[in-house]
């Protein structure tokens, strides 16, 4: 079976010739590297008996290279539908710890939001106790935040804009709230976005959620819903995350990818990204310096 690695540096670490060697040194069966981004990105198909994947021995033979690593079958590698958590992956931040912080609460309910993240306690019931510590905070305060707290994570805007101008669907698909989630939709260009509605009495936030809480599952039905109306087979999606909500839609996707993700979903998905920006998405598929929209 043809597989294809792809290399991937970042603007701490740049790809070289010597790191393209290296590799062959691991691989069976290597083709001559295709070079997608001088510098940046280099493709090497390869193959390989009975699906062995060279992954573990290639990041250990790599490991100060400070690279990142993908290996997927070559066939069926540029995908249709993008669907993307946003909080600590199309945004830097995680929007509930910026809205705590403007309490003066930050550290109490970014102890909560890790352990949500790790995958230590349900998503559900944190994010009810979350919100619920942020009663009586003012409209005023979100979009104090949205101006002052949030950025993109470098490359979203590239990734979702050159995957739109191929023809291809992306979705912007958090368990946090919809006010942050359609102001960034609407920035970075994605076609869609959902996300949890918080509940405001005379201005204020009451404390309370819309039900029902959209979580784990949630992201998987809207995945499975995107890809029905899109008539698009499994293998032509991509999901990316960094959260344990976002396991069972990275598990979903043809390709699911955890990016600078928990251990516990960096170990579960069929790719991670631990280094690189988001344009990594993008190598990931073949895409070449060229194809990228610039932004």
């Amino acid at each position: 079976m043809k597989y294809t690695l792809t290399l991937i540096g970042n603007s701490a670490a740049s790809l070289r010739d010597e790191h393209v060697e290296a590799a062959f040194e691991i691989l069976p069966q290597a083709t001559a590297p295709n070079w997608l981004a001088k510098g940046m990105a280099c493709d090497i198909e390869f193959e390989s008996e009975g699906g062995k994947r060279p992954e573990s021995a290639l990041r250990a033979h790599l490991a100060s290279a400070n690279l990142d690593i993908v290996v997927q079958p070559t066939e069926g590698r540029r995908k249709k539908l993008l669907v993307a958590d946003m909080d600590s992956t199309i945004i830097q931040q995680e929007c509930i710890d910026e809205l705590a912080a403007e309490l003066g609460i930050k550290k109490q309910i970014a102890a909560i939001t890790e352990r949500a993240m790790q995958g230590e306690i349900a998503f559900e019931p944190a994010l009810r106790e979350r919100v619920g510590l942020l009663k009586g905070l003012p409209l005023e305060a979100l979009e104090k935040v949205y101006h002052e707290r949030i950025t993109e994570t470098p490359g979203g805007r590239a990734l979702v804009r050159t995957m739109r101008a191929h023809g291809h669907a992306c979705a912007l698909v958090s368990g946090g709230f919809n006010f942050f989630t359609e102001r960034v939709a609407h920035s970075v260009g994605f076609n869609t976005n959902q996300a949890n509605r918080l509940v405001f009495i005379d201005g204020k936030l009451s404390g309370g959620i819309a039900e029902p809480i959209l979580g784990r599952e949630a992201k998987i039905d809207a995945l499975i819903k995107l890809r029905e109306e899109l008539s698009l087979k499994r293998h032509e999606t991509l999901a990316v995350g960094d959260g344990a909500n976002d396991l069972g839609m990275i598990e979903e996707a043809g390709l699911g990818v955890a990016f600078h993700a928990k251990p516990v979903v960096a170990e579960a998905a069929d790719a991670r990204i631990d280094h690189g920006d988001l344009t990594a998405l993008l190598y990931m598929q073949g895409y070449r310096e060229d194809d990228i929209v610039e932004v």
